[in-house]
């Protein structure tokens, strides 16, 4: 009996004990998501993985979804219960209409291909608000002066009443601006920087807490700390977020929603009854730093027994828009602390402390110092010649109308009460050396300040391991400069921008897929790009955008985004949803690049391959590369979702534009576009422009270009999402590793030579201008470790992994390599090591998919017996869930 009821504690974790049957579902996920709390999808989709003692196949599946965690186990859902065959591991909800604020607890049992069957296994999610109409109360804010720099303060004591048991209480806040919610003093939740960036004028989002624990008794006092963030944009740059359409004071909308133990249901919403003043935080921008005065701190200002007699009323505004949906994503955390490796003491007023590498995130200074002393607080990615910091790769775009907002600085005022501690609350900076300067002496020990790398918690989906040292770091470095970047929507770099780029993105879309299970940060970001695209289809150049970016930096080149993401998407995970949604804004788009092109069918709309070492290959033929590979997205769509119509208009339109790029730029006798540059050579190449007939030659004449430049990179952005691909896919491999790992200038190598630990925004790392230390746009080299190494590719026709192709390449002076991909039916692994003569490749696939193995070879073994080639020395081998071995000589 108790371990009955323990059981059924443990359900909604999936955790319910030893499972000991053969067959085994585990990895429970709802909208891609851990028993998330608060989401308003009205058909949200379900999720496992599937394991069994030997090879398992699922042959049908039943489902169930109820409010009872009990009846669910038993094979019991009065909200939804269904049957369906195949292997397919992702079910849309169908059944009755969800309603708001409810738990909801599904299970799942599988039949295997032998009739073996799994336990049931359960997990939960909880409905959110489901609706605007579902909101109580009113927005609020303190004043209408977007000039005021202090943060305010809000709060309100709410009274528990006598005999009544609060048994589970949810808040649900939705802000224009960045907050910070606090009941009784203690911050809820760990998160930061809530909520996540959109378009403030056309959505907002609100995240959903459980504080339950906050109202066990007595009186329970709420203090929200509200800051700018990117609707109150009160720092100066090129992009003029100061001038946003949306621009206000921060505001938020708090629901409290308490369910006592007699059933009752109760809602403490934000009225005129709430109080406001003016909090420590003296200056906040989410563009340069924040400013704390602590002698205007209010301790207890949170807690039930503060006097507020002081403070005033709230003032009552309107929403920002009329949409608040649910953040329904992994929230933004100070992920890892990391301790200083260094400090240097220049004087007692001032200190040089050095990470170790370079971050994004924020600092938490412990220092002490007279009353009223000022500390500045530098974060800057490089020291100058007399070891202080250096702001000049980073400050080039800041426009500050006085001194008062310095870059990436923040300062802090002391109260003189011995130790004290701060950290921002509503900013991040982009760093690895931190200057601790002040105006009287401090006393400051190396471990008065940590280092915090701050972004989207996405879970890691993938690693890379092998004998060469060049090569890790490069991967390590990408990935740092990866979720350096994700804070809730793709950047660029988290110091002088900080901003969207949609060219950065999509270009790195394969790093980030094979790297992290980001769909839920993508499927945020495409509903920023319906937000932000116009009637006529255009798109800016950065998403989300306060204005800027429709006139320059865009063109298919860049907001490829609408149609190259959403088509990952679903090559990943096999789900259509991205894809379907997007299908008539891609649609929209791709019309608009017609009514723009030229009379020839090409178009030079765009920013073409930004950043080039010297070669500059032309816009008309980037960009028009890039009209094709979305009109080919848009016929495929179309072909998916049963439009026909738009699948021959459109597969027509994309052999029309493939033909003009042909005509205009390919010499079919020697097989060269252009001038022979790498991108113009790679470009055709990877996107499957070049005929096919052609491709050898144009592959050697791409080799040939790489191997005159001194097996070296020559490309921009664009050219870095095709160079290695196009020579690893042609028969030129072992070149894509040694032009990946050089470690002389210019190359990945260059930069980890010369200390980086992120990648940088130019190869030249003495170039006078765009040479940012922590950016990814040229990031696309950790897709290709999967794909051009690894040779782990999805299926188009079995998507999500169901069915992997593995085309890996053992690539000469790579002794070991391992590739591992976390996919949505489970790892795949593509590992080999080198044995004298021959290579001893590793293959590992989930279960319930298969795979297709693409070797070439004198001779390959598998389990003891030789295989017969397909035609020469390539070999096909169908392999089915389980672990693998093959050997080639």
């Amino acid at each position: 009996m108790i371990r009955t009821v323990l059981c059924l504690l443990m359900v909604l974790f999936s955790a319910c004990g030893e499972d000991n049957t053969v067959l085994r579902v585990s990895h429970l996920q709802t909208e891609y998501l851990d028993t998330p709390m608060g989401i308003d999808t009205e058909h949200p989709r379900f999720r496992w993985k599937l394991s069994g003692d030997e090879p398992v196949f699922q042959k049908e599946v039943q489902l169930y979804v109820g409010t009872d965690s009990a009846a669910v186990a038993r094979g019991e859902g009065e909200m939804w219960k269904t049957k369906f065959s195949g292997s397919d591991n992702l079910a849309i909800y169908r059944g009755r209409e969800l309603q708001p604020f409810t738990r909801y607890y599904w299970g799942v049992m599988v039949t295997g291909d032998k009739d073996e069957k799994s336990n049931i296994r359960v997990s939960g999610f909880e409905t959110g608000m489901m609706g605007e109409e579902n909101w109580e109360g009113e927005w609020i804010t303190d004043t209408d002066d977007i000039t005021l720099k202090p943060a305010p303060y809000f709060r309100k004591v709410v009274d528990n009443p006598e005999g009544k048991k609060v048994v589970k209480a949810r808040a649900y806040i939705a802000a224009a601006g960045l907050y910070e919610l606090y009941m009784n003093g203690k911050k809820i939740g760990d998160h930061r920087l809530d909520p996540v960036y959109t378009r403030f004028d056309k959505r907002n989002v609100y995240v959903t807490y459980d504080v339950t624990d906050a109202f066990r008794d007595g009186q329970t006092a709420v203090g929200v700390l509200l800051g700018n963030g990117w609707y109150n944009h009160q720092s100066t740059a090129v992009w003029n977020f100061h001038e946003a359409g949306w621009r206000n004071r921060p505001r938020y909308c708090l629901n409290i929603r308490l369910t006592y133990d007699d059933g009752t249901v109760k809602t403490i919403a934000t009225d005129d009854s709430w109080k406001t003043a003016l909090s420590p935080v003296v200056f906040n921008s989410i563009y340069t730093a924040e400013h704390y005065n602590a002698l205007k701190e209010q301790p207890g200002w949170n807690t039930p027994g503060f006097d507020d007699s002081g403070w005033k009323p709230v003032k009552l505004t309107e929403a920002p828009s009329d949409r608040i949906v649910s953040q329904v994503i992994p929230p933004i955390r100070n992920v890892e602390e990391i301790t200083p490796v260094a400090m240097e003491k220049k004087s007692d007023k001032r200190y040089i402390f050095d990470l170790g590498r370079n971050i994004s995130g924020v600092t938490r200074l412990r220092a002490a110092g007279p009353k009223g002393t000022r500390i500045w607080v530098t974060h800057a990615e490089q020291l100058d010649d007399r070891g202080g910091p250096d702001l000049s790769n980073i400050d080039v775009h800041y426009r500050p109308r006085d001194t008062l907002d310095p870059f990436q600085t923040d300062i802090y005022t002391l109260k003189g009460e011995g130790e004290e501690t701060f950290m921002p609350h509503f900013n991040y900076k982009g760093f690895q050396y931190v200057e601790v300067k002040s105006d009287q002496p401090i006393r400051l020990q190396k471990s008065g300040l940590k280092g915090y790398f701050m972004h989207t918690d996405v879970r890691p989906s993938g690693s890379i391991t092998s004998s060469d040292t060049l090569l890790n770091r490069i991967w390590e470095a990408t990935n740092a400069s990866y979720l350096s970047n994700l804070f809730g929507y793709p950047t660029d770099c988290p110091q002088r921008e900080k901003n969207g780029w949609t060219g950065d993105a999509h270009i790195n879309i394969h790093t980030g897929l094979y790297n992290f299970d980001a769909i839920t940060v993508y499927e945020k970001w495409m509903a920023d790009h319906r937000d932000e695209q116009q009637p006529n289809g255009v798109l800016p150049s950065i998403i989300p955008t306060g204005g800027w970016g429709y006139d320059w930096g865009n063109g298919p080149d860049w907001t490829s985004t609408i149609a190259i993401i959403p088509w990952e998407l679903y090559l990943f995970y096999g789900d259509d949803r991205a894809l379907r949604k997007m299908y008539d804004p891609i649609k929209k788009y791709v019309d608009h690049i017609t009514s723009v092109s030229d009379d020839d069918g090409l178009t030079g709309w765009g920013l073409g391959d930004w950043v080039p070492v010297k070669s500059r290959s032309p816009k008309e033929l980037t960009s028009s590369v890039y009209y094709y590979v979305d009109t080919v997205i848009l016929s495929r769509a179309a072909a998916l979702f049963g439009r026909e119509d738009d699948h021959r208009k459109y597969s027509q339109l994309a052999e029309n534009i493939k033909e003009a790029i042909n005509h205009r730029y390919l010499n079919t006798e020697t097989g060269i576009y252009g001038q022979g540059y790498q991108t113009e050579l790679s470009a055709p190449l990877y996107w499957g422009i070049v005929p096919e007939a052609l491709r050898p030659k144009v592959a050697g004449n791409l080799a040939g270009a790489v191997r005159e430049a001194d097996n070296h990179i020559d490309v921009g952005l664009l050219g870095t999402r095709t160079i290695l691909g196009a020579l690893s896919q042609n028969g030129y491999a072992d070149l894509a590793y040694e032009v990946a790992t050089k470690d002389t200038y210019p190359s990945w190598g260059w930069w980890i030579r010369n200390g980086a630990t992120t990648l940088y925004e130019n190869w030249d790392i003495n170039a006078a201008a765009d040479i940012s230390r922590n950016h990814i746009m040229f990031g696309a080299i950790g897709g290709w470790l999967y794909t051009g190494i690894g040779g782990i590719f999805p299926d188009e026709t079995r998507p999500g992994f169901r069915h992997v192709k593995l085309k890996p390449n053992f690539v000469g002076g790579l002794e070991t390599f391992g590739a591992t991909y976390r996919g949505p039916y489970g790892d795949i692994v593509s590992s080999w090591k080198r044995q004298n003569d021959r290579v001893v490749y590793t293959v590992n696939i989930p279960s319930n998919s298969t795979a297709t193995v693409y070797l070439e070879g004198n001779r390959v073994k598998y389990r003891g017996s030789d295989l017969s080639p397909e035609t020469g020395k390539q070999y096909k081998i169908a392999l089915v869930p389980g672990t693998h071995e093959l050997e080639l000589w």
